[in-house]
């Protein structure tokens, strides 16, 4: 595949997920080995990811997923002021995402990327540099997945309990949990690009709104 290829098919995978495959550890190794090349600020390297592959670790995490979703679910989604590929995509996007809630502990692998620091209380230039020195390399990991024929799906609904899975799973307080990646062989590899806004819709030039 080309990078190109990888970059525009790489979706969130939820109902292809093969929940029976198992996924053989020096994969998800290799995986991780490719995303710690991501950036990361100041050469700080202070991730960790967290691999969950046991039955009473996923089940945790899955538990803390549901009664997020169950939340989550509940809420009317944003509305659009007009029909567009926003809009057109919801069913199933809405399906897929109650699929993944009922069966997160049947993924065979979960990965939890972690940074070292909190920054809930720091202002905003100071977040979006600790974010951005961990999420680019999870976004690297399902990149790699997806050239090996593994899917994922980027989550962060179990973070509304936090607290409760990382005392569960012995993750250092000073350590914030960033993204959940449900990580499983995907059921066929021909994925597509997805429906989204025209770039002229979302792009300014000089001045916002140009």
């Amino acid at each position: 595949m080309t990078a190109d290829e990888v970059l525009t098919t790489t979706r969130s995978v939820r109902k292809r997920l093969d929940l029976d495959k198992p996924v053989p550890r020096a994969i998800i190794e290799e995986c991780l080995e490719i995303a710690l090349q991501a950036p990361t600020g100041s050469n700080q390297q202070g991730w960790h990811f967290l691999v969950l592959t046991e039955d009473e670790p996923k089940k945790l995490v899955a538990d803390a997923y549901r009664r997020s979703f169950a939340v989550y679910a509940k809420a009317a989604p944003p509305a659009h002021p007009q029909e567009d590929v926003r809009t057109q995509s919801m069913a199933k996007v809405v399906d897929s995402a109650v699929y993944l809630a009922q069966n997160m502990e049947k993924v065979p692998v979960l990965v939890i990327a972690c940074y070292q620091g909190r920054v809930e209380k720091e202002p905003a230039w100071m977040q979006a540099s600790f974010y951005g020195s961990i999420l680019p390399a999870a976004w690297s990991f399902q990149l790699a997945l997806r050239e090996r024929g593994l899917g994922s799906a980027w989550t962060t609904l179990h973070l509304q309990h936090e607290k409760e899975v990382a005392k569960a799973l012995g993750i250092p307080d000073d350590w914030t949990q960033t993204v959940l990646l449900p990580v499983a062989y995907t059921l066929g590899t021909d994925f597509k690009p997805a429906k989204r806004l025209p770039v002229q819709q979302v792009m300014s030039w000089n001045h916002w709104g140009s």
